[in-house]
This record gives structure tokens, C-alpha cells and sequence, in this order.
């Protein structure tokens, strides 16, 4: 991705980033409003939502869209990929070593530079999976 401008972290952008730092469950805007207000009571829907973004920016944050889904977010910008429950709507990550390297087949194959690339499964995990055969 291309470089950009870091900003002043600030209080709220900081206790955000904490807070998407504590959990693996890629949560919403609106869980993350939720998770933030427990330490900031009077944080409003426009701060979450404008740090979101200033942090998606920076490279500091990704953003999950999955279609009609909400939008998630992670905190763990280092290239991984993801799975996505289609009856749960959970989001789980997937680190497989064999699978960074699929930029440079691409890229050689193809004679095109990547930059990044996003790779996400759809299915259903375990527990969906069990209940819908019972």
C-alpha cells in the first residue's frame, strides 16, 4: 500500500486501537463504539467512526467488508487471511504459511507488481456446521 500520513495519536484514537487490540473477533463499528464506551463514557458514534477511518488510512487498522455484511475491523495489519461464517457472520483469522507467497507466483506469472492482496474463505465454522447436521 502506498505510504500516508501518520497523525497525532490521540486519546481516543489510542484507547481504540487497545481495545481492537484485545479481542480476534474483528468486531463492528458498533461493538467497538460499545467496547470504547466502557472507558469513555461520552465517546460518540462520529468519533469511532472518524478514528476508524483516520486509522484505516494509516495502514494501522484494516477494515473487512463482506458484502451485505457490516463492515469489521482487525487490528493485526500484518498480511493474514480470513474466514467468514455465512450463518454466524464470525470472522476468524487464518495465518498458513504457504499462502504469503501466492503475491510472488501472481506476480511473476501475471509480470505484475503487487502491492497487497486480500484472501478470504466463506463457509461455515465449526459450530454452524455441526448444528445444521444435527
Amino acid at each position: 500500500m502506498k505510504d500516508r500520513m501518520i497523525r497525532r495519536n490521540t486519546k481516543q484514537r489510542q484507547i481504540i486501537l487497545d481495545e481492537l487490540g484485545k479481542v480476534k473477533t474483528h468486531p463492528s463499528a458498533d461493538t467497538l463504539f460499545k467496547m470504547v464506551r466502557k472507558r469513555i463514557p461520552d465517546i460518540s458514534y462520529g468519533t469511532i467512526y472518524r478514528n476508524l477511518n483516520l486509522l484505516k488510512d494509516e495502514n494501522r487498522v484494516l477494515e473487512l467488508s463482506f458484502g451485505k455484511h457490516s463492515c469489521r475491523y482487525d487490528g493485526t495489519v500484518k498480511e493474514h487471511f480470513h474466514l467468514f461464517c455465512l450463518k454466524c457472520e464470525n470472522v476468524f483469522d487464518v495465518e498458513e504459511a504457504g499462502l504469503g507467497r501466492l503475491d510472488k507466483k501472481i506476480a511473476d506469472k501475471m509480470n505484475f507488481r503487487v502491492e497487497y492482496h486480500r484472501l478470504e474463505f466463506f463457509g461455515y465454522c465449526d459450530s454452524c456446521k455441526t448444528k445444521a447436521v444435527a
